[in-house]
């Protein structure tokens, strides 16, 4: 049976839900007249954005929350999709709220953050959606830590072997040892991958030095190239692990800023319509 998404949760319940929230939205902008025109300041705009503003509480709510939920996978899955319908339907409830009108102000303020926060929400739930399956495929039977402790049995063979090498060879194996680095400041984490790596320079010149090793050193160096290059694979394999994790966390790096930032300019943007405008 196919996995369900959030996005699918209980036959797209809270799909129909927002769809019928805009039908709303947008009948009643439609219908409302008023002799000072379309704005925030009129009775469907002071609804409007009451709507808008209860919304973004409660998917603040749900962000403090969502930990509790976790205990319970159903409502967890349940909050997650009322979390990506709603905040999309923001976009159209805020800006029928606005009357299309904006400028320099805190008002336009809050709209932008709150478009902030949607836009960094999309790329929340196409991380989260798309990158544990590439984890997945990427560490097959591993995981982080058993990807780990191979590249130490390797690294203790390739010790025993290097010694039997010449002097630029186990130099080159020791590098690889020492200095080899998994993970390291975000940037590195994104990339997932280190300029200069001393597995990739240990791996070349083992190769390199096929022609130039005789006797019992050549079936040495072909070991000792063959375990180098299951490192290689297996250091991949760890640094991109890292790399998706670092995916996923990235996009909280913003949204939730954002989010904070959006709280206070909705409060600056109530107090100031209800008490300065």
């Amino acid at each position: 049976m196919r996995h369900r998404t959030v996005l699918e949760y209980q036959r797209y319940r809270w799909l129909k839900v927002t769809l019928l929230i805009l039908l709303v939205s947008i009948g009643g902008y439609v219908w409302y007249t008023s002799p000072v025109g379309r704005y925030g300041g009129t009775l469907m705009g002071y609804g409007l954005g009451t709507l808008g503003a209860l919304i973004i509480l409660l998917l603040l709510w749900f962000g403090i929350q969502k930990r509790r939920f976790r205990a319970n996978s159903g409502n967890l899955q349940g909050w997650l999709s009322a979390h990506v319908y709603l905040g999309t339907s923001l976009i159209v409830i805020a800006t029928l709220h606005t009357g299309f009108q904006v400028g320099w102000n805190v008002h336009t303020l809050a709209y932008v953050l709150m478009l902030g926060v949607i836009i960094s929400g999309f790329y929340g739930v196409y991380a989260y959606m798309r990158i544990p399956e590439l984890m997945t495929e990427n560490r097959a039977e591993d995981t982080f830590d058993s990807l780990v402790l191979k590249i130490a049995d390797i690294d203790r063979e390739a010790q025993r072997l290097g010694v039997q090498m010449p002097d630029n060879i186990n130099q080159a194996v020791q590098d690889s040892i020492k200095n080899t680095r998994i993970g390291g400041g975000l940037l590195a984490q994104l990339s997932g991958r280190v300029r200069g790596c001393p597995t990739d320079r240990a791996v070349a010149l083992c190769k390199s030095s096929v022609r130039e090793i005789k006797g019992d050193a050549a079936k040495v160096n072909t070991d000792l190239y063959a375990m180098l290059l299951r490192k290689q694979k297996l250091v991949a394999r760890a640094r991109a692990d890292i790399r998706y994790k670092a995916i996923l966390d990235l996009w909280l790096y913003f949204h939730v800023p954002l989010s904070i930032a959006l709280l206070a300019a909705l409060i600056a943007h109530v107090i100031a319509v209800f008490f300065y405008w």
